[in-house]
């Protein structure tokens, strides 16, 4: 099997080294790579924002599946493109991929499921918003609503400084994921990530895992994407971890089945672990596999 890997990340540089391991494997490329990915595949110089140069990669390389990894190409509809193209791909659709994309988009799914999760409010005005944080006070959440590499999250310990982040939102800091804004009431506590496999119906559990989010030490400075992470996360107790699977994961299967944004692949769903109940905080569906026709071999 000719598999290509989509991204030049640390994620998809993991992905790309346990894929290299599989006996199924006849010729592993990646694009556009990075300095470390060629050690486990070839690296192919290619715009992958271009997606007809991406199609066009695979027919060129006769690739057999094509496994997406970064959020903004999940968010733009790579992966439609792809099986449009005839190219099965471990990728959720365009319509799936809100949950990357919009913290909006997945908190009113949890409405609607009765998934537990932060007390919020949504705006895309600056007003509205302000007036928000002066009604409810510090500390409190504020979320650029789109993707924002883990850096539109502002744990705001005052009202001055959650009023700087909504300004700065709404002023371009993250561009077009900054014009709407969700506001969160503030949880302290262990935040823990839940991943599980999910073809569409069925849920495979894998495992859990903590990261280091703020920037310095003590747990103090802004939000980043991550900095180094553990597993399993064991401050999540098996009662939170069954009750998070039943009424969270479980829930958020049925709640996309039920609007057609049917989820299949890997599920990460962000979960506090503070209260007896775990509550989500984030429902992400990165690297999600979609399932075709025929490649069954390939998700094994």
């Amino acid at each position: 099997m000719r598999v290509l890997v989509i991204g030049g990340g640390r994620r998809e540089h993991a992905s790309a080294w346990k894929i290299a391991q599989s006996p199924k494997l006849t010729k592993l490329l990646i694009a556009p790579g990075n300095g470390g990915t060629d050690a486990v595949a070839e690296n192919l110089p290619v715009d992958i924002t271009d997606h007809d140069a991406v199609i066009a990669l695979c027919h060129q390389h006769s690739i057999d599946f094509v496994v997406v990894g970064p959020d903004a190409r999940v968010v733009a509809g790579l992966g439609d493109d792809l099986r449009a193209a005839g190219f099965p791909c471990f990728c959720p659709s365009k319509a799936a991929g809100q949950l990357e994309g919009s913290k909006g988009f997945t908190k009113a799914l949890c409405d609607e499921m009765d998934i537990p999760t932060a007390a919020y409010g949504r705006f895309d005005n600056e007003a509205a918003a302000l007036a928000h944080i002066y009604t409810h006070g510090a500390p409190i959440v504020i979320k650029a609503d789109g993707p924002a590499a883990g850096k539109g999250v502002t744990v705001a310990m005052s009202v001055e400084e959650a009023e700087e982040a909504v300004i700065d939102c709404f002023a371009g800091a993250f561009g077009a994921s900054g014009a709407e804004v969700v506001i969160e009431e503030f949880m302290e506590g262990e935040e823990v990530s839940l991943f599980v496999l999910c073809d569409g119906t069925n849920i495979l559990p894998l495992t859990t895992a903590q990261d280091h989010k703020r920037a310095f030490d003590g747990d103090n400075g802004p939000n980043t994407g991550g900095m180094g992470a553990y597993s399993p996360a064991d401050v999540m107790t098996s009662e939170q971890y069954d009750d998070a699977m039943a009424r969270i994961i479980r829930a958020d299967r049925a709640g996309a089945h039920g609007t057609r944004h049917a989820l299949s692949g890997r599920a990460l769903c962000r979960a506090y672990a503070h209260r007896r109940r775990p509550e989500a905080r984030r429902i992400q569906c990165p690297l999600r596999r979609s399932r075709n026709a025929g490649d069954d071999d390939a998700a094994r």
